[in-house]
């Protein structure tokens, strides 16, 4: 009987063990949060793109004020932890003025993103 009751505890214990909502190659994130204008004017509808050094990178998209809140999976918010740089796009059906290329193709926007909560507003000047 102590025998079973042994075997039942591990297979308990096994079972516990593989199920997880979260993947084995999760990376700690951080919360990343912000608001993006350009020349002082909040942008709606812009991609913003945080792309570390090494691994997947995480995506928002601006709110009719220019806020985003950062996702690292379409569930999963956040921002892998570390050095990384921020790119800002229009989407591919969303339009608006010209972003130049220092905060876009060729950005020269970092971040280091820490635990815990971390505001990165972009401040973009057209000129």
């Amino acid at each position: 009987m102590r025998r079973n009751s042994v075997l039942l505890l591990l297979m308990v214990l096994g079972l516990n063990a593989g199920c997880s909502d979260e993947a084995p190659d999760m990376p700690d994130l951080g919360q990343v949060h912000g608001t993006v204008t350009l020349d002082g004017k909040p942008l709606e509808g812009v991609t913003v793109l945080f792309e570390p050094e090494r691994g997947r990178p995480s995506t928002a998209i601006t709110d009719e004020a220019g806020h985003y809140e950062a996702n690292y999976l379409i569930n999963e918010p956040g921002v892998k932890l570390g050095p990384g740089t921020v790119r800002v796009e229009w989407g591919i059906d969303a339009t608006g003025p010209k972003i130049p290329a220092r905060y876009g193709s060729q950005s020269e926007l970092k971040l280091e993103v820490q635990p815990g909560e971390n505001e990165f507003d972009i401040a973009m000047q057209s000129k």
